[in-house]
């Protein structure tokens, strides 16, 4: 388990962190066993584990879309047509071929965080697009699908049975947290309090979060 964070302001948050989260979200689900159902509910959430992977790739892709015209919208969501394939089932834009199985799946989560990473490194810093908590730039997209990577992962590899696979890199939660999540505390490790922070988990001194939201707004 990492430790507590160090009382140094993190650095930015980049498009390799991007590469770098969804690669090790990609690994950590790869060894879930042959056979495993992919069906059971992920984590504490009511969707089932293929159906938050394709949440989370349309996360990272929605993410990279919203980055992607010349004049980003800053009221509203790109126009894709969302729908969901069922009744309580995510809404996506992007979906996974099922025949593809599992590979397929993780193929698709790999393309879609590449777009992120894309259009992240080259869209001006100075760039703003709406988002429905806070309108970002590029450097607060990158942090809000690294979170929707993280949180989701551990979502997922919970409900394979997994979860021991999934402990994500302390300055990576770190960077994230500090741009995302100004009112978390600085003196717990970094995993945990991001766990915390999107509340799926407790710390020394602080219940559960019921309700949860981070800010998307550059700061400065």
């Amino acid at each position: 388990m990492s430790g507590p964070r160090e009382p140094v302001t993190p650095e930015p948050v980049t498009p390799q962190d991007v590469t770098h989260a969804v690669g090790l979200a990609v690994a950590a689900l790869r060894q879930a066993p042959p056979g495993a159902d992919w069906s059971v509910k992920a984590g504490g959430i009511d969707w089932d584990c293929w159906e938050t992977v394709e949440h989370l790739a349309d996360d990272l892709f929605a993410y990279a879309a919203q980055l992607g015209p010349a004049n980003p919208p800053q009221d509203t969501e790109v126009p894709f047509l969302w729908y969901r394939r069922r009744d309580g089932g995510p809404s996506n834009v992007t979906f996974a071929d099922r025949d593809s199985g599992i590979p397929g799946l993780l193929q698709v989560l790999e393309s879609c965080g590449a777009l992120l990473t894309g259009m992240v490194t080259i869209t001006a810093p100075t760039v703003r697009a709406h988002h429905v908590w806070g309108a970002a730039d590029p450097e607060g997209f990158a942090a809000m699908g690294i979170v929707e990577t993280l949180v989701h992962t551990y979502d997922i590899a919970g409900g394979l049975g997994i979860g021991d696979a999934w402990d994500p890199p302390a300055d990576l939660c770190a960077r994230v947290l500090h741009r995302l999540f100004p009112d978390a505390p600085t003196d717990t490790a970094p995993w945990p309090t991001l766990l915390w922070a999107t509340g799926r988990g407790e710390l020394p001194g602080r219940a559960r979060l019921t309700k949860w939201r981070w800010y998307g707004e550059p700061k400065g």
